[in-house]
């Protein structure tokens, strides 16, 4: 190795204090060689800015060493060909624009599940908020508890609430649809068929949310920084989908099948949602 001048002074200090010891060179926790200052020598002398490693080395493992003293955890020299300077400005607009899109993509959503499925929408948009409010506390607790952890960050979990959204309305949407083929039996959706279905959301709902689970965990333990992040809320939605589902989602559409006046056929009713009516 050819050392520069500031480099040279400080390789000649820690050899004058440790001659005839052994000073390791470690790359990710893995020693890589261990050799032993001037072992040939009686005195310290200076290196001039001229090490060289000795032993008994092939020629793969010369190689492999001297990259590792070379470039470190990468086998290959990184040049930068470009940069570019973003400024605040410009972050501030990308980041309001894109929350503006957002708000009218969920708002188009909310709007079209409310007109497709009539008052069960209601359940849909009563439902994202409950999931929401339960998502933004446990959020927040989490930052308070724990400020320095990368995966419960506030602003990578914004990153993470479309796919949140997502998991909730392919639930609903999947939960309604099992209804309409169940209530096409019969004329009403109050019926003994639809109560039954409403009873249980379905194998398809905890099977799309097992995969999104599963995905996560993946995502999780594979990942690092934002990506990290994104897993751990991924699969926070997930799980809060689940129990939404079953504890919110189920009892009160079973509710609302009691209900006469939802149950008569009118443009808000239960069953011309679920097109039985």
């Amino acid at each position: 190795m050819t050392l520069t001048s500031a480099g040279s002074n400080e390789w000649n200090t820690m050899t004058m204090r440790y001659f005839h010891e052994i000073i390791g060179v470690e790359l990710d926790g893995v020693v890589q060689s261990a050799p032993i200052t001037q072992p040939q020598q009686t005195t310290w002398s200076s290196f001039g800015g001229q090490v060289e490693i000795s032993g008994s080395f092939t020629r793969a493992s010369a190689q492999s060493l001297a990259l590792a003293l070379q470039f470190g955890s990468l086998p290959v020299r990184l040049d930068k060909l470009t940069s570019e300077t973003v400024s605040p400005t410009l972050g501030k607009s990308a980041l309001h624009a894109g929350l503006g899109a957002g708000v009218v993509g969920l708002g188009l959503v909310l709007l079209y599940v409310l007109f497709y499925y009539r008052a069960l929408g209601a359940v849909v948009i009563s439902g994202l908020a409950l999931t929401a409010a339960a998502l933004w506390a446990i959020i927040s607790a989490l930052g308070h508890s724990v400020p320095r952890s990368a995966p419960v960050s506030i602003w990578r979990a914004s990153r993470a609430s479309s796919s949140h959204i997502g998991i909730t309305v392919d639930s609903y949407i999947v939960y309604f649809e099992r209804l309409k083929d169940e209530t096409r039996a019969g004329p009403c959706p109050s019926g003994p068929r639809w109560t039954a279905a409403s009873r249980a959301p379905g194998a398809p709902v905890w099977a799309a949310d097992f995969v999104s689970l599963l995905a996560a965990i993946v995502l999780y333990v594979v990942a690092v920084g934002d990506v990290k992040g994104f897993a751990f809320f991924l699969g926070l939605s997930t799980i809060m989908d689940m129990a939404v589902t079953w504890f919110y989602t189920r009892p009160l559409v079973i509710l609302l099948g009691r209900s006469d006046r939802l149950n008569h056929p009118g443009r808000f009713s239960i069953a011309r949602g679920l097109g039985s009516s």
